[in-house]
């Protein structure tokens, strides 16, 4: 259920703490594409309070400053922008023009589609009027989705966006290392192959070193653990597995992957001494990468209502620019959260996606 919007903001995390840290001295420019609601005015608050980033709100002035007074809440560093009114309108549009000329593409009206905030949000960040973007908060995420593939430059190097997860539950036992999970792909593909399973498992673990200052460790998580199961599903994540240990190889990248594995042998040290014995010691997973969209889908709702996990993006991984998805049921504290963490994806991201630079 949506969070009290009367509640009091929760206290730090570990991931929050550290990425506060980072944006005090690079704060970024973020744009919610809805800002007409009570939970993005206060969490847009709190990154302004924090010294964190200079949030964009689209929708109406009026109506966003009247939510604003009547809830108390300062809108000082809070720029405001209603689509149809903008003077970048005009440019967006030209923008928008080119490209569908380019797709073959002329049925949509330039003016009608840039007034939507999901389109103008997207341009704004394509075009850097912003540097990152979070929406979904009120509407179906296909709406998001469609506005960003149409409108954001796609990553050569991933053949489909998806969504990353990151959860954060210090009190959970063989909770990663430090108490957080990168979660893939929850949100978007709903049967990944082999080649797409590959890429999640590189593009995520290049998110989680980014957030947590080290070589992650990366599972490919299965019913099966090293052939247990001679499943179809199970060969398909053994396979994903070496490609994934491959690739890894050939870009340099430090990262230790382990699949195809059962949960229990990604998270639980003393599961994976009893099924791997001559695998040696191993520490928790820090990335977990879910065979379909079902199990991943399922894995963060349990986690996080049931467990207690807080949750935040989904961050989306294929774009040129860092843009997030959260649920229309998100609590202050994931939007929050969420606009931090695509913030400082931002600081990097020439050098975490060198070949999305336009």
């Amino acid at each position: 259920m949506t969070q009290d919007p009367n509640r009091s903001a929760p206290a730090g995390n570990p991931f929050t703490d550290y990425l506060i840290a980072k944006l005090r001295n690079h704060p970024k420019r973020v744009v919610f594409t809805e800002g007409e609601d009570l939970r993005v005015l206060r969490a847009a608050a709190r990154l302004v309070e924090a010294e964190a980033a200079v949030p964009v709100l689209l929708g109406s002035r009026d109506l966003i400053r009247s939510m604003a007074a009547e809830h108390g809440i300062s809108l000082q560093f809070i720029n405001i922008i209603e689509p149809a009114k903008s003077s970048d309108l005009g440019l967006f549009c030209q923008r928008f023009a080119k490209v569908e000329r380019y797709r073959k593409l002329s049925a949509a009206d330039p003016a009608d589609v840039m007034s939507r905030p999901h389109y103008f949000g997207a341009m704004m960040v394509q075009y850097g009027h912003a540097d990152a973007l979070v929406g979904g908060n009120q509407s179906l995420p296909a709406t998001l989705f469609r506005a960003l593939i149409h409108s954001v430059k796609p990553l050569p190097s991933v053949p489909k966006m998806f969504g990353m997860m990151v959860l954060v539950a210090p009190h959970l036992q063989h909770f990663g290392r430090d108490g957080i999970l990168f979660l893939a792909d929850c949100g978007l593909i709903p049967q990944p192959g082999v080649d797409q399973l590959a890429t999640v498992a590189l593009e995520t673990g290049k998110l989680a070193r980014h957030f947590l200052g080290r070589s992650p460790q990366i599972a490919m998580l299965s019913h099966s653990t090293k052939g247990s199961a001679g499943t179809e599903e199970a060969r398909r994540m053994s396979a994903a597995t070496a490609l994934a240990v491959e690739r890894a190889r050939q870009a340099y990248l430090d990262f230790s992957i382990i699949g195809e594995v059962q949960a229990d042998v990604a998270l639980d040290p003393m599961a994976s001494e009893i099924k791997l014995p001559d695998a040696g010691h191993r520490e928790s997973a820090d990335v977990l990468v879910f065979p379909n969209l079902d199990a991943a889908h399922i894995s963060l709702k349990l986690l996080q209502h049931c467990a207690g996990a807080l949750n935040y993006g989904q961050i989306l991984g294929g774009l040129a620019r860092p843009c997030a998805q959260v649920p229309r049921t998100a609590s202050e504290e994931t939007i929050f959260g969420t606009a931090a963490a695509v913030a400082v994806e931002a600081i990097n991201y020439h050098l975490l996606y060198p070949e999305g630079e336009v």
